[in-house]
């Protein structure tokens, strides 16, 4: 059966008028050319419907982990398919696909993380996350221990739940959980050090952290969630030994650490998981998804220690937490093949070397006048855009400086996520160093040439 889909670009964008965008302007998507129809994709470029071939700088959103079209991946979804199109993982029932993936991903994860449970986004895994610890403490007898701390700057994702634990810039004018989620200050010594060393600001986080927690009471608190390196929030790394400190002090508190790793796992840092690899902590949950299947299937993975399964597990209760496609039998095809892809082809210590490169590379914009600050990892990297570098004074938000370089860069053949003032890169893992310097070259022609622009107005 061929699917009868609109095939220009007018076809395309006039069928799309009844499509709700995430996270868009929708006013703004009423104007003509204010959206891109992605028709086809391979390795590391993408094709839109105009034809214009393009470096997906973003990886579809943090998750073409091992680049487009990927035939190993396609068929194992395909077989899968053609075998089991789907079966739940409700009540007693279970299937090899599923039953397979738990299993790798335990072999993967560090320490005594041996339990998964899978749902369909990064938004479900940190909500599954909270839910079944709020269930631990209940069965422990402790349910006065409910509260989250988030931080400043965090996100962890769009449902009810999750959004409440993501900074409150990305809920502005909508209604979340109220109560739960407690913030502590963002981790970010560029623009919040205040003339301390690092190692100052690192004291004075974790002095934060203590007094947050000893105001709250730590009989209230649950755990405290958070992204080795903040994505969606500006792609913002901790000082060094962050979470180290802060995995101890939820020790001394007895408050369970939660790691979000739905960006940073699966080679994005150089790693299958950066919690262990690069951070040296062994949380109490990590919560995976996007790089998973490499954005080939919807699938998230809450992945538990031994500790936390014994007690929810045991005599006296149920589970009572599930999402029909939990485990679905394609999705975990796709997880399968996509991690045997990864291993075979040792993407993630690839990913060292090159990712090391994609860095280097784009640091090296931080002679332009207007770049204040380019920070991240490998390939997770923000651009941080300023009006005045001396004194980090952003340009007006009605400007949207993001949008004017991402456009700009994308009429040059490079997909940039404009994020206000900062302009975020999280390309596919397979970048050749090619590739890399081409996008360096992109992004400081488009730069230069919005910088001029502004000048010159």
């Amino acid at each position: 059966m061929t699917l009868d889909l609109p095939r220009t670009t007018d076809e395309i964008l006039t069928t799309d008028l009844h499509l709700v965008q995430s996270f868009a302007d929708l006013n703004a998507l009423k104007q003509s050319g204010a959206r891109t129809a992605i028709v086809a994709a391979e390795g590391a470029m993408v094709r839109d419907s105009d034809g214009n071939e393009l470096i997906d700088g973003i990886g579809g959103l943090w998750c073409v982990n091992v680049g487009h079209g990927r035939r190993e991946i396609i068929e194992a979804i395909t077989e899968q398919l053609q075998t089991l199109d789907f079966y739940s993982t409700f009540y007693s029932f279970t299937h090899p696909a599923a039953a397979a993936l738990s299993a790798k991903l335990a072999e993967l994860a560090p320490g005594s993380l041996n339990k998964v449970y899978f749902g369909n986004s990064g938004s479900v895994a940190n909500d599954s996350a909270v839910r079944i610890l709020h269930h631990y403490y209940n069965r422990l007898g402790q349910p006065k221990k409910r509260l989250v701390l988030s931080r400043q700057g965090a996100y962890h994702g769009s449902t009810y739940l999750s959004i409440a634990m993501t900074t409150p810039e990305y809920s502005d004018g909508w209604s979340r959980a109220e109560g739960l989620v407690h913030y502590l200050r963002k981790p970010h010594y560029w623009h919040e050090g205040d003339g301390m060393t690092e190692a100052e600001f690192l004291d004075a986080l974790m002095e934060d952290m203590r007094s947050r927690i000893e105001t709250l009471g730590a009989e209230n608190i649950a755990c405290f969630v958070a992204e080795p390196i903040m994505g969606a929030g500006g792609v913002i790394v901790p000082p060094k030994g962050y979470h180290k400190r802060a995995l101890e002090i939820c020790r001394d508190y007895e408050i369970k650490y939660i790691s979000d790793e739905v960006v940073t796992a699966f080679g994005r840092l150089g790693h299958f998981f950066a919690s262990e690899a690069v951070f040296d902590i062994q949380p109490d949950i990590i919560n995976t998804a996007k790089g998973l299947t490499s954005g080939y299937q919807p699938l998230s993975a809450t992945i538990m220690s031994d500790e936390i399964h014994e007690v929810i597990s045991g005599p006296g209760g149920s589970f009572l937490h599930g999402m029909t496609y939990s485990g679905h039998p394609a999705a975990a095809a796709a997880g399968l093949a996509n991690i045997a892809l990864m291993e075979r082809d040792e993407i993630p210590q690839k990913a060292q070397v090159t990712g090391k490169l994609f860095e280097e590379t784009l640091k090296g914009l931080e002679d332009i006048e207007i770049v204040g600050e380019v920070r991240g990892s490998h390939f997770m990297i923000g651009i941080e855009l300023v009006k005045d570098k001396a004194t980090k004074t952003l340009f007006d938000p009605d400007l949207n400086i993001g949008m004017m370089v991402a456009q700009k860069a994308q009429s040059k053949g490079l997909i940039a996520r404009p994020l206000g003032h900062i302009l975020i890169l999280s390309p596919t893992l397979i970048m050749t160093p090619e590739l890399i310097a081409r996008t360096g070259a992109i992004l400081r022609e488009s730069i230069l040439e919005v910088m001029a622009s502004l000048k010159a107005a």
